[in-house]
């Protein structure tokens, strides 16, 4: 919880407690000891649920605070609509209109009235085109989710390749803070964090080269926020925007704030070869197997291959017969047993 947000909650107890003093004051004409002590925990009581209320809506963002707004506008005048016509069927039929139950009836048609406008609005949401102060909701056709690039996504090489591919073109975000935050680590940490720093500095360079990429920086800070983890997450559901990270420990403080998370070393794993059962390949026998006899080879894209029998064969490259593929959260593991040159021949042959 940063200071600011602290502060405000602290201010509003405070307020409370002084509205509620004020009024079990002025209820008495001569206010005693204990009216007074009645109003401060009455306050206190009114400041709890009001931060309960803050707790309840933390995962919603301002989209949907903005949706539920105008819902309750569209409902309240709705509601209005509704009762006019009531009340004309009333007088057109003679009924008092301060019978209990006519009360009653409008009463539930000023609940019908604003639940059904903000459900339509919640629903209608993606079909609308409405610009005021904001308030933005765009087609879905138009609609267009910002991706946004974390600290650990920075680090990694292989944002170049995944950009060059031309599927984050005019959605990838660099937050200005987290190049700050690098520019930092280059100057004044470890000498791991300070090359880690630097090479992170150079493939933002090389995103900014890449010309159909359109990368946008972010100079929206939160300066009470220490961690740039809490950050980035803050920055996503202001912007209700994805992110896209490397970090595993990220990634699951992610799911709980309720921001999606574009992992890429899942999406690494996905695009990775597939081998089917009963396919011949040739893999080179690198090392030994947990099991005996067993040798492991790697793929190009770095799938461990353990060969049974390929013990023998260390160093060299060898034919194998394919039995499954494992999937783990690491990757993937190819299981094979080994093929003599003839067998391979034959296979490949067909």
């Amino acid at each position: 919880m940063s200071l600011s947000t602290s502060f405000i909650r602290i201010l509003f107890v405070i307020l409370s407690v002084i509205f509620m003093v004020t009024f079990a004051a002025g209820m008495q004409v001569h206010p005693t000891l204990w009216d007074y002590i009645l109003g401060a925990f009455s306050g206190l009581a009114v400041g709890g649920i009001l931060i309960g209320i803050d707790m309840l809506f933390k995962r919603f963002n301002l989209r949907s605070f903005n949706v539920m707004i105008l819902g309750l506008f569209i409902g309240y005048l709705m509601a209005l609509a509704m009762i006019v016509i009531f009340d004309a069927i009333l007088k057109i039929s003679g009924i008092h209109p301060e019978h209990s139950i006519a009360q009653l009836s409008r009463i539930f048609i000023y609940l019908f009235g604003t639940y059904l406008g903000v459900i339509m609005t919640l629903r209608s949401s993606s079909e609308l085109y409405v610009s005021i102060p904001f308030v933005k909701l765009t087609p879905t056709s138009l609609q267009s989710r910002d991706i946004l690039l974390d600290y650990s996504a920075l680090c990694d090489p292989r944002i170049i390749d995944l950009a060059s591919s031309g599927l984050l073109d005019k959605h990838l975000v660099l937050p200005r803070f987290i190049i700050k935050e690098l520019h930092e680590q280059e100057e004044g940490s470890s000498e791991g964090a300070c090359i880690r720093a630097k090479r992170a500095l150079e493939i933002a360079k090389k995103l900014e080269t890449l010309p159909v990429l359109g990368l946008r920086y972010q100079e929206t800070d939160f300066l009470e926020v220490k961690e740039v983890t809490d950050k980035v997450l803050r920055l996503a559901r202001l912007l209700d925007a994805s992110i896209l990270s490397a970090d595993i420990n990220r990634i699951q403080m992610a799911q709980v704030e309720g921001v999606q998370i574009i992992n890429i070393h899942a999406l690494s794993n996905a695009l990775k070869p597939l081998m089917q059962r009963g396919e011949s390949m040739k893999i080179k026998i690198q090392r030994h197997g947990k099991e005996d006899l067993q040798g492991v080879g790697y793929l190009e894209d770095g799938t461990m291959v353990v060969v049974n029998g390929g013990g023998d064969f260390i160093g060299e490259t060898i034919g194998a017969h394919v039995l499954s593929v494992k999937h783990t959260t690491s990757g993937r593991m190819v299981f094979c047993n080994v093929l003599e040159d003839e067998e391979y021949d034959a296979n490949t042959l067909s």
